[in-house]
């Protein structure tokens, strides 16, 4: 990999990194700041309005995905990736502003709302951006391994959260966090996100899209009609993100708060689980990726699908009783490798279903009606399965949207050795239907694959 594509992926990922910091502190910190925008009561509802606000941003995603692939598809991944930082950093200078409800009421509660949606459109163009970027950045035979670093700085931005939240557990005292101190997350996020607008206003288009003789005559790129034609690739990248967002958001976000509320941790052990977890799992991102450029991406996404559909209510049930540092790191470690069949890969597995002029949208899109649908809710329906005193109904439905993941990675096609540059929209051969995607072999790579 030549350094201009190393350069390709570092400028993608570190702004893909700034993204994910500001929306996942949201979810770290809200623990702290709950109480800030409700009246004083059931810690348990307020935690519940909170991330129910959480989930908003998920269901502005398809607006953000529509929005955003279309501007990736007609202006340029460079285009896109830079407006969504610039949406991301505006979010994050409401939330460190937002006024609490002893100072306006419910008004707090509307700029923390705008707040979450202006993230959901950021983020929900962020992951079809970067996904496309570094999938159409890297050498076709290191297309897992480049785009391996999405999850990398998605993780990244997230310990980031995470250490920052332990440094501040350790420097300031409960009041101040729930005062005051929840703020500073987000003061740093928006410095961070000027500094990355920098960064993208200055990146190289990836070569694929520059090549692209439509890219200036097509007026159908980046439309939903241009996606329709494809809606075979679209129900697939919903259907294969079902089980992976769900136990990845149960894995990460959800994760401190459930081994500090079930479990019994306190909330810095809970927190430390979670960093020491997560900085493993990063590590071994890049490691999985190319391994799928080796075998296939099926294998992987298959090994995630069998190991969350039967593991994950042993190790969730185990969790709720494990007491200490030790074993909670163990059983988190455990589920995230497990996870990682899915992370490592799932970005370019998506970008190689579709061609070139419809590639951001089409990955967009449907990732974020699938996120939207359940990665946003994941945390909403555990706190309401608790609520309801049946918790442990939330493994099941963890482990049963695995189970129909299962089912479509058992019987996609694997995408490996396409050829990005000749992926086209042809009648399949044995349907007939028009506007399913003829998934040409790479030239670099063999093609009995």
């Amino acid at each position: 990999m030549g350094r201009e594509q190393w350069k390709k992926i570092w400028v993608g990922s570190a702004g893909n990194m700034v993204e994910w910091f500001d929306w996942f502190v949201y979810a770290s910190f809200a623990v702290y700041f709950a109480d800030s925008f409700f009246p004083k009561g059931n810690d348990t509802a307020n935690l519940m309005n909170t991330m129910g606000i959480f989930a908003v941003g998920f269901f502005m995603r398809p607006v953000g995905g529509w929005l955003l692939g279309r501007v990736g598809d007609r202006k340029g991944r460079k285009a896109a990736l830079t407006l969504t930082v610039t949406l991301m950093s505006a979010s994050a200078v409401l939330i460190a502003v937002a006024p609490t409800y002893a100072v306006a009421g419910y008004g707090g509660v509307a700029v923390l709302l705008i707040a979450r949606m202006l993230q959901g459109l950021s983020v929900g163009g962020e992951y079809a951006a970067s996904a496309t970027y570094l999938t159409e950045a890297s050498a076709p035979d290191r297309r897992g391994f480049a785009s391996s670093f999405q999850y990398v700085s998605m993780t990244a931005g997230q310990l980031l959260g995470l250490g920052l939240q332990i440094v501040l557990q350790r420097t300031m005292s409960e009041d101040a966090l729930h005062s005051w101190a929840w703020r500073i997350p987000f003061i740093i996020g928006a410095l961070g996100a000027a500094i990355v607008f920098y960064l993208r206003r200055n990146m190289l288009e990836t070569e694929v899209y520059a090549q692209d003789d439509s890219a200036h005559s097509d007026p159908a790129r980046g439309t939903i009609k241009a996606l329709w034609a494809h809606r075979r690739e679209a129900f697939l990248v919903i259907a294969l993100t079902m089980g992976g967002t769900v136990a990845y958001y149960t894995y990460t976000t959800y994760l401190t708060k459930y081994l500090s509320g079930t479990a019994g941790l306190a909330k810095p052990t809970a927190s430390l689980v979670s960093f020491c977890a997560l900085f493993v799992f990063m590590g071994v991102q890049p490691l999985a990726g190319r391994l799928s450029d080796r075998i296939g991406r099926r294998p992987l996404l298959i090994t995630f699908a069998v190991g969350s559909t039967f593991l994950t209510v042993p190790i969730m049930t185990l969790l709720k009783h494990a007491g200490s540092f030790w074993p909670a790191l163990g059983l988190s470690l455990l589920a995230l490798l497990v996870v990682t069949g899915y992370t490592s890969i799932n970005a370019c597995v998506k970008a190689e279903l579709f061609p070139t002029g419809i590639r951001a949208l089409g990955v967009a899109l449907p990732y974020a009606i699938a996120n939207a649908l359940f990665g946003g809710t994941a945390e909403y329906v555990a706190l309401w399965f608790k609520k309801g005193g049946i918790e442990s109904g939330y493994y099941w439905y963890v482990a049963g949207c695995a189970a129909v993941s299962l089912i479509v990675y058992v019987t996609m096609r694997e995408t490996r050795t396409i050829d990005l540059n000749r992926v086209k929209q042809v009648p399949n051969e044995r349907t007939g239907i028009p506007g399913t995607t003829d998934l040409a072999p790479s030239k670099s790579s063999p093609s009995g694959a």
